[in-house]
């Protein structure tokens, strides 16, 4: 097998798992993609947005039953609408200020540094939303739920900053129900990141190009391919774990992880 063929598939692996854990898929490709690939930073982290839309293919499939009712239920509807909205508000500058910082990024130490101080926050974050009362569903929810859902899920444009974790946690904060809560929070996560992946097409066209050039068409559909297939396999798995109350445990090994790499790197660069 071509050692660019065996790369794709290991991205697309890392996307196809990552995604539906708390643990911030963008930013594990865009690590498996600078390491792998040698990608630029800047071109990595639109990469890793890129991707999601190998596992928008799992979850059109997994929950296709929730999928077709959100015409006939009009609170789901109204929650997407909103939540998908202010997620746009927030993310879409979000990208654009990240993507501005990491094009001047040319020591991966520090970066690097700051996303493993981040993936440690949000594991504290995790971890406590874990601890509160679990009452409540979507029928409960009123609008000021909606947007603050949206903006946890737009601050997830952050590398480091796990969008399934931000938003089950605030929806777990706020008392719903764990398993309403990852439904709603993977339900979300659709149009989101169909989103992610026509902004980089609209504001990263230089960066995909990049990547495309380095990783070839090929590569590319390899990589998104088993993301997809992957995430069918593994998506029922994953979410009993990330259901869990030790999953920020997760968060907090890949952030000392991150750490010490970054400290290590920003030490011998030159």
């Amino acid at each position: 097998m071509p050692v660019n063929i065996l790369y794709s598939i290991i991205v697309g692996v890392v996307q196809g798992i990552a995604e539906w854990l708390p643990i911030s898929s963008k930013t594990q490709v865009l690590v498996v993609s600078n390491a792998l690939f040698g990608l630029p930073l800047v071109v990595a982290y639109a990469f890793g947005l890129f991707m999601e839309i190998g596992s928008v293919g799992s979850a059109l499939i997994y929950f296709r039953k929730d999928v077709a009712s959100i015409i006939k239920n009009r609170n789901l509807l109204a929650y997407l609408v909103v939540v998908t909205i202010i997620t746009a508000i927030i993310g879409v500058p979000i990208y654009v200020i990240v993507e501005r910082v990491l094009q001047g990024a040319y020591n991966v130490g520090i970066p690097m540094l700051a996303l493993g101080v981040i993936l440690i926050a949000n594991g504290i974050y995790i971890r406590r939303s874990r601890t509160s009362q679990k009452i409540g569903s979507l029928d409960d929810m009123k609008m000021k739920h909606y947007l603050a859902i949206g903006i946890a899920q737009g601050i997830a444009a952050f590398p480091g900053v796990s969008r399934s974790g931000m938003t089950t946690s605030t929806m777990l904060l706020m008392g719903v129900k764990p398993d309403v809560a990852f439904r709603l929070s993977f339900l979300a996560y659709i149009p989101a990141a169909i989103g992610a992946f026509m902004m980089t097409i609209l504001f990263s066209k230089k960066e995909v190009h990049a990547a495309i050039a380095s990783i070839d068409t090929t590569g590319i559909l390899i990589a998104i391919a088993s993301s997809a297939l992957v995430g069918l396999v593994v998506i029922s798995y994953l979410l009993k774990l990330a259901k869990s109350n030790k999953i920020y445990l997760v968060n907090f090994i890949l952030g000392t992880i991150a750490i010490v790499i970054g400290t290590i790197t920003a030490v011998n660069f030159h």
